[in-house]
């Protein structure tokens, strides 16, 4: 009985695990990266604000035909995080087909991210009469500040969408060949904080953009 007792009082070993918190040359990478290229983002915000503070501007609500798509959108980058998240931990836990299905769950929603943005330009081009340089008002008047400022933003961030779907393949391209089996996730990691970065910078484009 007293055995018993004394390992009861023992802590709790967590199983060592050797690259959690590690600054590897990858993430160091990767991070400055992110860091110089959220400066762009915020120059672009910051000149949307400017112009939309100084100028004569649209309800982007009712310009934009509404936020449901965008919406839409929204909670797909958002889930995509989610998929992301899990593929680590499932490679954390040597869990090779979950890494997998989530990758590529993570995959199907960026590029379904892109393929109604896609739409959704051709709906303004075509249906609202909206191009980079042109945009009819109600008055009659056209102004390209509101419409070029939209397609700069949500198109570079859309040029990020693209280039972290092409980077998820070629980690999914790995996966399969089972670089990840050993439970090595950094590679993935990497990965995951440019995909985490394009999501949290969407949210604050819809939030700036089409919602206020």
């Amino acid at each position: 009985m007293g055995h018993a007792t004394s390992h009861s009082n023992e802590p709790i070993v967590y199983p060592d695990d050797v690259q959690f918190g590690r600054a590897t040359p990858g993430k160091i990478g990767m991070w400055i990266f992110l860091v110089t290229d959220a400066m762009s983002f915020s120059g672009l915000l910051i000149a949307y604000a400017v112009l939309r503070a100084t100028k004569p501007w649209p309800d982007p609500v009712e310009a934009l035909g509404g936020v449901g798509l965008s919406g839409f959108m929204t909670f797909l980058l958002v889930c995509s995080s989610v998929s992301m998240v899990l593929s680590i931990d499932s490679c954390k836990r040597h869990d090779k087909k979950g890494m997998q299905n989530w990758l590529l769950v993570t995959i199907i929603g960026g590029a379904a991210f892109l393929m109604l943005q896609v739409y959704e330009y051709s709906h303004l081009m075509h249906d609202r009469g909206m191009t980079f340089t042109t945009f009819l008002q109600g008055d009659g008047q056209y102004s390209n500040l509101f419409s070029s400022t939209f397609f700069s933003i949500t198109g570079f961030h859309g040029l990020h969408v693209f280039t972290g779907v092409m980077y998820l393949i070629v980690m999914y391209k790995f996966a399969l060949e089972g670089r990840f089996d050993n439970g090595n996730y950094n590679q993935l990691e990497i990965a995951g904080l440019f995909w985490h970065f394009v999501d949290l910078v969407w949210i604050l484009v819809f939030t700036f953009v089409y919602l206020l």
